[in-house]
């Protein structure tokens, strides 16, 4: 696999830290990034037969639940997923015409549609599932960690941060620069252990996920668990591991 070179000295790794403890599912992340992005009929994210018996659309957010049991415990764990801008995104190198590309100074990856000729070659080398096509502009849609918000000088300093980050009710969604150590979502990473999905696989995704602190896993090996105290959301990241690799 061709790898992208790696940032430059000082550049950012903007991104998410998702804390698998606190998100309840509700999928406000998920709608408010939808209402954000949803501008009208040129907007990225299309509704296609809003009114009708099958309505459809682009999501650029989406919210996974599971039932992780272990020893006759179980708990939901809930799972956002969206493009986690990897470091060495595959996306990127595959595609033919460098309609994607990552940005070097602060590493959000990002689709031009203007040169997009909708080949479809990045969502197949996405093990993550985060590009969707639009079937009415026939190009690939992604997460923007809405670059148009966190770079807007009209907004408060407080208010620029992706939709999904500022609509989330318990702030289990966190935002920030995952290059810098001193960074509010890197000290977070650290204390609680944040794991990245598919780590094997060299892409270094920049998202993180922190495991659920709320129970731990008993040391008896079991499908489900791991037994390293990890928590069950711990589980569900390695179980999703293994299922996103086959």
């Amino acid at each position: 696999m061709t790898m992208l070179p790696d940032a430059a000295p000082g550049a950012k790794r903007l991104g998410l830290v998702i804390d698998l403890d606190t998100c309840v599912g509700c999928h406000a992340c998920a709608v408010s990034c939808k209402e954000w992005n949803n501008g009208g009929k040129f907007g990225p994210l299309p509704d296609y037969d809003k009114q009708g018996p099958e309505p459809d659309g682009v999501w650029f957010n989406r919210v996974h639940s599971y039932e992780v049991a272990a020893d006759g415990c179980s708990s939901t764990v809930n799972l956002p997923r969206s493009c986690l801008h990897c470091e060495n995104a595959l996306c990127v190198t595959v595609c033919p015409t460098g309609a994607s590309y990552k940005r070097a100074e602060d590493g959000i990856v990002l689709i031009d549609p203007e040169i997009c000729i909708g080949c479809k070659l990045c969502s197949w080398a996405c093990p993550y599932g985060a590009r969707e096509f639009d079937e009415e502009e026939g190009v690939m849609r992604k997460c923007t960690l809405c670059v148009d918000r966190i770079y807007d000088r009209n907004l408060p300093e407080a208010e620029r941060e992706p939709a999904c980050v500022a609509a989330c009710p318990t702030r289990a969604r966190h935002f920030g620069d995952l290059a810098d150590p001193e960074s509010g979502v890197s000290k977070l990473v650290a204390a609680r252990g944040g794991k990245s999905l598919l780590d094997g696989l060299g892409y270094r995704p920049t998202n993180q996920y922190l495991p659920s602190r709320r129970a731990t896993i008993p040391a008896a090996p079991r499908e489900a668990t791991s037994g390293t105290g990890e928590g069950f959301g711990g589980a569900l990241l390695r179980l999703l591991d293994r299922a996103l690799s086959r």
